[in-house]
């Protein structure tokens, strides 16, 4: 059986591998060398050398200004998905009624579009502030702290989910013996249960990462940069430069050429550093 996978595994992977090639490797080659041109359409780029990373990162293009605001949001974001994700996820694996409807409540706002998501939080926020005759975009702390409610309501269901997987993988011996050992609950959640679900905290944390800095529709809805690209984050700088100053696609294509090595770097690292901390079950 396993010669004939062997004999067979190129006819079977060709598809997918060839697909992959043309919808990601061939068009990110393509905007790597776009990224190191001025062009309007992609059959009239021409060859202007490292001058689009120069504008890129000068002065007056907010790329610096976006990436201190997404690396500040995605560093909260980690830690209060997760936090809360965590905590449900224990609540919830204890034999209570009605764990399956909450379950199901709080995994649905995953299901709902980024765009519709903003606006709707938008229009609540607003309605808040509306007291206090302001909105969320008359002050930056507003709209960063309107980005991670938003975030984590929409989140926090997913990695709940991951978690309840890991935490009913957890062997029961082991709860048993440390609670004959003399164990607390709080120790046996430190020194058990945490250690034995890393590899879910591996996922969760790349998952909330990936996606915290790759934010773009719901900051799009939710604040559009507002108040002077204050609230701006990297994926809708890049959005903007693109499409929304002529003249500036080149640029554009280069502040996303480093907006992929940003994210590239840190979520190797991060899985680097919290999966060595895995243990095997």
């Amino acid at each position: 059986m396993q010669k004939t996978l062997k004999k067979y595994f190129l006819v079977f992977t060709a598809p997918t591998l060839i697909a992959f090639a043309f919808a990601f490797i061939v068009p990110f080659i393509e905007g790597i060398y776009l990224s190191f041109c001025k062009f309007t359409t992609v059959k009239n780029a021409e060859w202007v050398g490292l001058n689009n990373y120069k504008v890129a990162f000068s002065s007056g293009q907010g790329f610096w200004e976006a990436l201190g605001f997404t690396s500040l949001f995605t560093l909260v974001s980690i830690v209060s998905i997760n936090l809360l994700a965590f905590g449900l996820a224990l609540m919830l694996t204890r034999k209570l009624r009605g764990t399956n409807i909450f379950r199901t409540v709080f995994f649905l706002p995953n299901l709902i579009g980024g765009i519709v998501l903003g606006y709707t939080w938008q229009q609540m926020i607003n309605a808040v502030l509306y007291k206090y005759e302001t909105t969320i975009v008359a002050d930056a702390k507003f709209g960063f702290w309107g980005l991670v409610i938003l975030m984590n309501w929409q989140m926090i269901g997913y990695m709940m989910i991951i978690y309840i997987a890991g935490l009913q993988n957890v062997p029961t011996e082991l709860i048993e013996a440390a609670k004959i050992d003399g164990a607390t609950a709080w120790q046996t959640l430190i020194k058990v249960k945490l250690p034995m679900v890393m590899s879910s905290v591996t996922i969760c944390v790349f998952l909330t990462l990936s996606n915290s800095f790759k934010l773009f529709d719901q900051n799009k809805a939710l604040t559009d940069g507002a108040p002077r690209g204050k609230t701006e984050m990297l994926a809708l700088n890049i959005y903007e430069t693109f499409y929304g100053r002529a003249g500036y696609m080149g640029v554009g294509q280069a502040k996303a050429v480093v907006f992929f090595i940003v994210v590239a770097v840190i979520a190797l690292l991060q899985l680097k550093l919290t999966g060595s901390k895995e243990v095997e079950q």
